[in-house]
């Protein structure tokens, strides 16, 4: 068993790349990931699964058809499954995502944007 920490900001310092979420840890099923976001992503759903976002460091919001929230550091939202939703952000903001492992980041819309699953650091 391993009994250090795992220290939020010496991983997201590992990387640089945005929209590529990068696993740190599991709980059973579910996966831990941190990520940086800049500009738009692309609208997407989960269709199995809701979603948290948990901001670590920055601002971004959540556009819905219907709506959009703001998050700032020390926020979350919980995204119902199913929900059509499109993440931004106009400065590069930190955050973790907590999703059953095989969660694709674009759902079933495919792209650029489209990340390698279970990519650890």
């Amino acid at each position: 068993m391993d009994y250090h920490p795992i220290n939020l900001r010496e991983k997201l310092s590992k990387f640089s790349d945005q929209w590529s979420p990068k696993v740190i840890g599991e709980m059973n099923d579910y996966q831990f990931k941190l990520v940086k976001v800049l500009g738009d992503f692309v609208w997407h759903d989960h269709k199995e699964t809701d979603e948290v976002f948990i901001v670590l460091d920055g601002e971004m919001a959540i556009a819905f058809r219907d709506g959009e929230v703001k998050l700032s550091k020390g926020e979350m939202y919980v995204i119902p499954k199913g929900v059509e939703h499109k993440p931004y952000a106009e400065k590069e903001c930190n955050i973790m995502l907590v999703e059953p492992k095989g969660v694709v980041n674009t759902g079933e819309t495919k792209g650029e944007l489209t990340a390698e699953n279970d990519v650890w650091i």
